[in-house]
């Protein structure tokens, strides 16, 4: 029996990043000797074993065979005659394919090293065809080390195209899908996902309300980068700066989806694209099987966004019923996501990107003072029905009116 130290942990510790999870695989042995051994086994479709005190991974080592279509259909072959370059050979990336022996030699056969040194994100060999999970996690992994100045070479982004042409993409299920997005979302620059996918032709047949951004104009008065598109992969980027919460990077992406379905006629505007965005929104969530969390910021922002940007032109009536139609009251952290959400999307231009918005604190302004606003004794002095939700509003316009200070305008005009 041998044991090596592989995958993440060697590729992250090359890096100089922290490393988070430890993951071995282990050659030479059968799943009777590692339960006599004290390990527990846990994996159900190919042998894998915790520890019994590290409680960490460790895999026998195993090649693959593809059956079927999909990334479901392989059988898998987890014996002692299983060698390391065998195991190291079915993995996705030349990156993720380095082995570390116990006196510390690296097991390298495949140039992940070199990859590591020259920053390149290269598949290990044409196995990586069979399964179409890896076009996503290859734009997930240049989500994540874009910063480092990883891109993907040319011939892995040839066969991914290659992969999306022959249908196998076809063949992901939704829920696989949205955990790979999510995953994504979650990442440093999650831009690089979308730019990656589009790249190899993959964000069409994915996600075609998104892709369709790309070449839509807006008002270059508004937007300096002009091209929708490029404007939503700048707001996700600040929404990643800004909030580290995935449900407030999924609303960005999805915040001008009715953008999309403008008629060219009537380009640069976009007029009602925030309502047009709403149900392109709702059935994206209905399709990929979307959490309810994400899903109904992600309306709210698409409905309300132009609603935060203009705080300053709005009545005190007006800001009261927006938040009210926010459920502000009783979901005052998706009332804060939705306002980070907008000040991402203000920041998604060029010029702007560390640009003061004022709107956010007319809105929590705002929000506070209907806060204040004392419900209870409405009903103690004893109003009910629709006499008391009247005078309940009253009183929190006024408030509103009392607590909001707006200078003499804001400098920029918001965007559309």
């Amino acid at each position: 029996m041998e044991i090596y130290q592989v995958g993440g942990c060697i590729r992250d510790t090359l890096l100089g990043l922290p490393v988070q999870d430890h993951d071995w695989v282990v050659v030479g042995a059968t799943p009777q000797q590692m339960l006599e051994l004290g390990y527990k086994q846990v994996g159900q479709d190919f042998p894998v074993f915790l520890h019994p005190h590290s409680h960490e991974e460790y895999a026998l080592a195993r090649t693959e065979r593809k059956t079927a279509p999909g990334y479901k259909g392989f059988s898998v072959h987890a014996a002692p005659d299983v060698s390391l370059i065998d195991d190291l050979r079915r993995r996705d990336l030349t990156i993720n394919a380095i082995a570390q022996a116990p006196d510390g030699t690296l097991i390298d056969p495949f140039g992940g090293v070199e990859d590591i040194k020259q920053r390149v994100l290269r598949h290990v060999s044409p196995a990586f065809s069979e399964d179409p999970v890896r076009i996503l996690r290859v734009a997930r992994f240049a989500a994540r080390f874009a910063a480092l100045g990883f891109r993907v070479a040319d011939e892995t982004n040839t066969l991914m195209r290659q992969m999306v042409e022959s249908g196998e993409i076809d063949t992901l299920a939704p829920e696989r899908i949205w955990a790979e997005l999510v995953r994504a979302l979650a990442e440093a620059t999650p831009s690089r996902f979308f730019e990656t996918l589009r790249d190899c032709h993959a964000l069409a047949r994915l996600f075609p309300d998104i892709d369709r951004l790309f070449g839509v104009p807006q008002p270059p008065q508004h937007h300096p980068e002009i091209d929708t598109g490029v404007h939503v992969m700048m707001v996700i980027d600040q929404a990643a700066r800004l909030s580290p919460e995935p449900c407030v990077r999924f609303a960005a992406l999805m915040h001008d989806l009715g953008k999309g379905t403008t008629p060219p006629a009537e380009w640069p505007r976009h007029i009602g694209h925030e309502a047009r965005g709403v149900a392109l929104v709702k059935a994206f969530c209905k399709h990929w099987r979307v959490p309810n969390e994400f899903r109904d910021l992600a309306v709210l922002t698409a409905k309300y966004h132009t609603h935060c940007h203009r705080a300053a032109e709005l009545r005190p009536s007006t800001l009261c019923d927006t938040l009210h139609a926010l459920d502000a009251m009783r979901r005052p952290q998706r009332f804060e996501n939705f306002v980070i959400a907008c000040e991402a999307d203000a920041r998604g231009r060029p010029g702007y990107e560390d640009a003061p918005y004022p709107q956010a604190a007319i809105f929590r302004a705002a929000f506070r003072a209907i806060q204040s606003v004392d419900a209870q004794a409405l009903v103690d002095a004893g109003f009910t029905g629709a006499t008391l939700v009247e005078r309940l509003r009253r009183q929190r316009v006024a408030a509103i009116a009392n607590a909001i200070n707006i200078p003499g305008g804001i400098a920029d005009e918001p965007p559309a």
